[in-house]
């Protein structure tokens, strides 16, 4: 692949958290996103709709789940009826033809991705949780106020509250993205990949995992264009750190 080059990305469950050690002894957070059979189930040219995409599905539903319509379209695919669907934007390099299986090696440990998924929800929040405001005085008169947000600005100017202010509301349930999260270790035998930090979403949530756009093709691992078929590099390939001890402060 080139420097022009954009993937595709995938469709993953998030399995939840562990934690892992590196050569240094430093304790790094995991997440464990599992590639559950995702499958190129569209591909979308310039000459068709106008631009150029890969749709690609998880999971599985029974037939009765899903209307007509969706039968037909993955027939035409010749893929099984799948759960959930999402399209990534891609280069027209890097096209694949509907039923290709996008499994967890098409990543590569040591580059970074962007993981996109659904928040976990909070309900309904004071301005304290939902946008860390530090609250009013917790003595010298205060009388029931320890935890509201104040004035609004409801004065002679502006005479209003302006849109966006940051009041009390629902917290959480929106769709998030987490950037640059280091790819720590592939398990392609069991499509799992392991990110480093924490990713949106209960466990069992799909995300959206795709290569990060704000790093640099030189900052990137080389990264297979094609996926990988099955049962070649089916290994668990780990990051290997390299560079300054984390525990040695000497200069």
């Amino acid at each position: 692949m080139s420097a022009s080059t954009r993937r595709s990305g995938v469709l993953a469950v998030k399995v939840g958290m562990t934690q892992e050690w590196d050569n240094w002894g430093a304790r790094l957070p995991i997440s464990i996103l599992w590639v559950d059979g995702c499958k190129v189930v569209q591909a979308k040219t310039d000459d068709r709709e106008g631009y150029t995409a890969l749709q690609v599905g998880i999971g599985a539903k029974r037939e009765k789940q899903v209307a007509g319509t969706q039968r037909g379209h993955f027939a035409k695919a010749g893929v099984p009826i799948l759960r959930k669907l999402a399209e990534f934007r891609v280069t027209p390099d890097a096209v694949l033809p509907p039923g290709t299986e996008l499994r967890a090696n098409l990543f590569v440990p040591g580059q970074y991705v962007d993981v996109c998924g659904t928040s976990i929800g909070k309900g309904f929040a004071g301005v304290m949780k939902r946008w860390g405001f530090k609250g009013q005085p917790a003595s010298h008169g205060a009388s029931l106020a320890h935890r509201v947000p104040g004035s609004t600005g409801g004065n002679q100017d502006p005479g209003k509250v302006w849109k966006g202010k940051k009041l009390p509301g629902r917290l959480g349930g929106v769709r998030k993205t987490v950037q640059n999260c280091l790819v720590y270790k592939v398990d392609a035998a069991r499509n799992l990949i392991y990110v480093v930090g924490q990713v949106p979403g209960h466990k069992g949530n799909f995300v959206r995992v795709a290569d990060a756009v704000k790093k640099a093709f030189e900052q990137q691992p080389m990264r297979p264009l094609v996926p990988p078929a099955v049962g070649q590099g089916s290994g668990v390939a780990t990051l290997d750190p390299n560079g300054r001890d984390p525990y040695d402060f000497q200069d």
